[in-house]
């Protein structure tokens, strides 16, 4: 992206940032409530983070986490070249990408979206995100 465009990559980026973090944290709500239906409830915050790092019942949403911390990075760069724009917009579309005949985190994404009013929202908004970055991208080759 141009110099001139580096605050609107920036803000474009920290907008799929956010997105993608409002999809993390209301996918994180559905697997704490399947975690806590197994095991009982989880003792304290610091515990949630063990478990959300370690263990095999979170471990479908660190590709979530992964993007989000990509953008993060790259909203800090100095300049912010068109084609990591372009990656992490394919990417984060890619991996939004419900799909009820899937398997992994598609499979799981769709059944979440079903179930849950907030994920749901936040797919929206993160799907919003994504396509403005996406266009920008897209304009930035043209």
């Amino acid at each position: 992206m141009l110099v001139t465009d580096n605050e609107r990559a920036r803000a474009l980026l920290e907008d799929v940032r956010e997105g993608l973090l409002g999809v993390h944290k209301a996918l994180l709500a559905i697997a704490q409530a399947e975690y806590e239906g197994v095991h009982g409830p989880i003792a304290s915050p610091g515990t949630l983070l063990q478990l959300l790092i370690g263990n095999e019942a979170f471990a479908w949403l660190h590709p979530v986490s992964e993007l989000a911390a990509r953008a993060d990075e790259l909203v800090e760069e100095p300049e912010i070249p068109d084609p990591e724009l372009s990656a992490l917009a394919r990417t984060a579309a890619q991996l939004l990408a419900p799909d009820e005949a899937g398997s992994g985190f598609a499979k799981r994404y769709f059944d979440a979206i079903q179930a849950s009013a907030d994920v749901a929202m936040a797919h929206a908004h993160a799907r919003r995100a994504i396509t403005a970055l996406s266009a920008a991208a897209n304009d930035a080759r043209s």
